[in-house]
């Protein structure tokens, strides 16, 4: 209650620094509901969102006070706090919205679907085989933009009903196409190895973490080789449930201050940034644990390792990618080098890797996402014009289907 309080008013004192916009200038909103507990599922789409306003306006519609001021200290688009429904009501009525963007499933979601002709497009906050990604929820709205094949195919077995030719859009994944940073070292000729764990889990069946298993291990023998460089990026919530795990988390974090003071130029790295790029796309070979660090990676098309749960009741579901990934054991960790050189350069793995990146994203050539996410755009604001002109009621008649059109002028935009 105090913090809720303290939130609004901070936001009271800051919102003469943040007006609306001006009547008629906002094309597409993004809106989130949810606290700032819950930014993650938005930040990763600042990037693509930028980049997007360069061609029609963006704005971010923040409904609770500790988002709105995250937000005005972060978002690269304008974000507008409407705490209200009274306050939503007046800024749909002045704006010119025709695309409506939702990054989860937030109950809150449920107030803006009232609202017709515009566009809700649900284009969700990551790629994974979780039970999230074929919640019934999606039918809810009018198209959903969804990463590929495997994508649909999830649907296609989860939901009923689902005319997934038209409303399931696949884009591919836009936001690899603005992974990057500053790199904390200078690049040599050191193959740069990503450890990044996940934390050991609150229950028996989600017991994914490796750090107490294999991390140790893992570490201790990528610190050893002179020909490599350990990028190690934990969890955050690392070792709050077990002991053992947080201190083979320590132990790691130690290690590596240690073989940095005994060699300066192996410049290995312990990395607890907020900001999520460089990490992915930098190294040479990436190992992670049954998380979402998975297919963040697999979108880049780079070599990866997952670490195979030690618990026998950690649930594993291998009807997918996790059926042909290439696992790591916790036995096999002390050879590390080894398989990591094999994964880099093995035709076989390699060809296998290919084959589930494009089964996930399609083409994952920089910037052919961002080219398929604008064109899906592109189709929707030319078949909204097309019923605004006519006055037609229902946007969402076959007759202006926007993914039924031959014509592609539009994909220029």
């Amino acid at each position: 209650m105090f913090i809720s309080r303290r939130n609004r008013g901070a936001v009271a004192r800051q919102l003469p620094s943040h007006p609306l916009p001006a009547p008629g200038s906002i094309k597409i909103a993004v809106y989130f509901a949810d606290t700032k507990v819950n930014l993650y599922q938005l930040r990763q789409w600042y990037a693509p969102l930028a980049e997007l306003a360069s061609t029609w306006p963006v704005a971010i519609i923040a409904r609770a006070p500790s988002t709105a001021l995250a937000l005005w200290a972060e978002s690269p688009v304008p974000a507008h706090y409407l705490r209200n429904v009274a306050d939503l009501e007046r800024f749909v009525q002045t704006q010119d919205i025709r695309i409506v963007f939702y990054v989860n499933q937030s109950a809150k979601n449920f107030q803006m679907f009232r609202y017709g002709r515009m566009w809700h497009v649900f284009i969700n906050h990551g790629e994974s085989d979780k039970m999230y990604m074929t919640t019934n929820q999606f039918k809810a709205y009018d198209y959903s933009f969804v990463a590929g094949d495997a994508a649909i195919d999830r649907l296609r077995h989860k939901l009923w009903d689902f005319d997934l030719a038209r409303r399931a859009i696949p884009i591919g994944r836009p936001q690899a196409d603005h992974f990057a940073g500053e790199l904390p070292y200078a690049p040599d000729d050191r193959t740069v190895v990503l450890y990044a764990p996940t934390w050991e889990g609150d229950r028996a069946a989600a017991a994914y973490g490796s750090i107490a298993t294999h991390g140790v291990a893992l570490a201790t023998s990528l610190l050893a080789s002179p020909e490599h460089r350990l990028i190690y990026r934990p969890h955050p919530r690392s070792g709050v449930v077990d002991p053992e795990y947080k201190a083979a988390n320590e132990a790691i974090i130690a290690a590596i201050a240690k073989a940095n003071a005994a060699d300066p130029t192996a410049q290995h790295v312990f990395d607890t940034s907020n900001e999520l790029g460089w990490q992915l796309v930098a190294p040479d070979v990436a190992i992670t644990d049954i998380s979402a660090m998975v297919y963040d990676r697999l979108a880049t098309g780079k070599p990866l390792l997952i670490t195979r749960p030690a618990s026998p009741d950690a649930e594993v579901d291998e009807s997918g990618y996790l059926g042909a990934c290439e696992w790591l054991l916790a036995s096999e960790v002390s050879d590390i080098v080894a398989i990591a050189t094999r994964v880099q350069f093995d035709e076989g793995a390699q060809a296998r890797l290919q084959f589930w990146v494009e089964r996930h994203f399609g083409d994952t050539t920089p910037g052919e996402a961002t080219k398929r996410f604008r064109a899906a755009i592109a189709k929707l604001m030319k078949v909204w014009e097309k019923h605004d002109k006519l006055h037609i009621g229902d946007a969402r008649g076959s007759e202006g289907d926007p993914f039924d059109d031959d014509d592609d002028d539009a994909t220029t935009e």
